[in-house]
């Protein structure tokens, strides 16, 4: 990884954190995107002083925010003339309705839209730097929970209906749009030398539901306690995928524990696939 330059959403803590810190230590140059400037700052010292790394900067932005998603792309751009992976990772979970700086159902807005966001307004990068250097790698952090929107998929006119949200149904939801962009995406990089793939990185011991309140708080902690994996762990499928040699070409496929898994069979429906982006492209105005 000597050389090559990643962009690390939600790189401030659990799996993302040690994403970073593994991705650090085998001399790549490395890009933190944290919402907290002190808690970002000192990540990435940490990490500077861990892996004796100096090539490790940071972004501040909330990714739930369009604006601010466009602020870190684009200050990304002014710092740097080459992306070879970016790894979207930025997530959470919500107990609540509410909705984000631009309207949009607060899951949805950080789970879903950051990722194509970033993707897309930073695509030109990952393709020269793909024509340059030979490829360049997106990995978008997906989960098993995506199962949870239901057979029906992803219902997009109902995103914004409070009477219709249900927590865990909404984080579902957001992460089985990070199969259907990764599936969609995968198709518009044909002859790129850009590759995309998605991963269920197990549950994982981290800050994921800390947010949330009631019943379904205590249920994640407690699941976290008895079944979660540590942060390590959860973060290995997401370095394998951005750094592994054997992984060069491959493209649009779901991962688990280093391996190809089948991801829901409502997941590979071509006209979901295309009305979420058709949706997210007419909300963001880009792609």
């Amino acid at each position: 990884m000597q050389g090559k330059r990643t962009l690390i959403t939600g790189a401030t803590d659990g799996i993302g954190k040690q994403a970073a810190l593994a991705i650090a230590g085998m001399g790549a140059a490395v890009t933190l995107v944290g919402r907290n400037e002190a808690k970002t700052r000192a990540v990435c010292g940490e990490l500077q002083s861990q892996t004796g790394n100096a090539d490790i900067d940071w972004l501040l932005g909330d990714l739930s925010s369009m604006a601010e998603a466009r602020g870190v792309a684009d200050e990304f751009r002014a710092r740097h003339d080459r992306l070879d992976v970016l790894l979207n990772n930025a997530g959470a979970s919500f107990s609540s309705y509410a909705e984000s700086v631009d309207g949009i159902e607060m899951t949805f807005a950080l789970n879903h839209f950051s990722y194509y966001l970033l993707s897309n307004l930073l695509l030109d990068m990952l393709k020269t730097t793909a024509a340059d250097q030979g490829e360049a790698r997106v990995v978008n952090v997906s989960s098993s929970a995506h199962s949870a929107a239901g057979p029906a998929g992803l219902q997009v006119d109902a995103l914004n209906d409070p009477d219709q949200f249900r927590a865990f149904r909404a984080y579902g939801g957001s992460k089985l749009a990070n199969l259907l962009f990764t599936y969609e995406l995968d198709r518009r990089l044909t002859d790129t030398r850009v590759t995309v793939n998605a991963v269920h990185p197990g549950l994982v011991n981290t800050r994921i539901g800390d947010n949330m309140s009631g019943w379904i708080r205590h249920f994640f902690k407690l699941m976290k306690i008895v079944m979660g994996r540590t942060p390590q762990k959860g973060a290995e499928t997401l370095v394998y995928l951005a750094t592994a040699p054997e992984v060069a070409g491959i493209s649009g496929k779901y991962w688990a524990d280093k391996q190809q898994k089948d991801s829901s069979a409502i997941s590979y429906n071509r006209d979901q696939q295309r009305q979420l982006w058709q949706y997210s492209a007419e909300l963001s105005g880009v792609g």
